[in-house]
């Protein structure tokens, strides 16, 4: 926010100096005198044409360095204006921006169902562990089941998978990495069935178990990404929300205050103005008066020297007053 302008002086009043004029200039009917006589006499035009323009050139001087004080201060004005335009375009455009701006897209109920989901799934998958290792390990079931069961899950710790990263090279070991524990894992598990199961069931019990050791744990690991992910873009929507809020209030008051700034301003420049037309209206009156006392002396004496050749030297000195 641009800070408050410093009041301005005010401009002092320049009177203009006043300087006597001759008799034959407030005279028309004596400076047409003048006029012919320059033109009679061998005189040039060019002597009275320079009073005249140096005596309302200092009639207009004080004049003049008023209008300059007065166009200074509007420059500075118009300079504050300027500023305080420029601040609130700027406020205006980030307070848009802001608003416009699109939350951030997240799907965080769906992924907090979706993981409470997979991790029930994997419990399913470890007490139907436990109860095909139950008849071969009556005592501490428990513990072997869970050991079978992470060795089966080994996979959830890798960094990426086969099923979901299609640009990897396959290799051997890669392939081995992958899949051989939760292949061993599902394999003891459908040999520890056979003891107390029929073969169907105890292989469907070992393809299932192998089915939720390679894709069970993949989902339970995509979804915890997921969540991460969400998290993220929900906590960014809540901030982004505050933000709108806090700047909209912080827009509000910024924008009245510049608004009353460049109001205070203008009312300023208005009070200006009339004196600056007044005091220029002033000038351009004397500038017209000394124009036409100009185009007056000089046309007599045009006059006057036209027909100085046609008359006698009785009659020029006579129009001269001399003897």
């Amino acid at each position: 926010m641009v800070a408050p302008p410093t009041p301005l002086p005010p401009v002092a009043a320049l009177p203009v100096v006043p300087q006597a004029a001759p008799d034959w200039l407030t005279d028309e009917r004596l400076l047409r005198d003048e006029g012919v006589i320059f033109g009679l006499s061998e005189a040039r035009p060019e002597e009275k044409t320079a009073v005249i323009r140096t005596f309302f050139a200092h009639q207009t001087a004080g004049l003049e360095r008023q209008i300059e004080q007065y166009n200074e201060k509007i420059g500075e004005l118009n300079l504050f204006i300027g500023q305080r335009e420029n601040s609130l375009a700027e406020l205006e455009h980030r307070h848009t921006t802001l608003l416009n701006q699109p939350p951030a897209n997240h799907q965080l109920p769906r992924t907090v169902v979706g993981l409470l989901l997979a991790c029930a799934m994997c419990v399913g998958n470890y007490f139907l562990i436990e109860t095909a290792l139950q008849p071969a390990y009556p005592t501490h079931t428990t513990f072997i089941a869970g050991g079978v069961f992470l060795a089966g899950m080994f996979g959830l710790f890798s960094r990426t998978s086969l099923f979901h990263d299609p640009d990897s090279r396959l290799s051997v070991r890669r392939v081995l990495e992958e899949i051989a524990l939760p292949v061993v894992s599902a394999g003891f598990v459908w040999m520890m069935a056979l003891q107390s199961q029929s073969a169907p069931m105890a292989a469907a019990l070992g393809l299932f178990v192998l089915g939720l050791f390679l894709f069970g744990g993949k989902l339970l690991l995509g979804l915890l990404t997921v969540l991460r992910d969400d998290l993220r873009a929900y906590s960014a929507n809540r901030q982004l929300l505050q933000d709108q809020r806090a700047f909209t209030a912080r827009y509000e008051t910024e924008t009245k205050a510049l608004r009353h700034e460049m109001d205070q301003l203008r009312a300023q420049k208005w009070q200006i103005l009339p004196d600056l037309t007044r005091t220029e209206a002033e000038r351009d009156r004397l500038n017209a008066r000394r124009d036409m006392l100009v185009r007056l002396f000089e046309s007599e004496f045009n006059l006057a020297r036209s027909v100085k050749d046609r008359l006698s030297d009785a009659q020029r000195r006579a129009i001269l007053g001399e003897s």
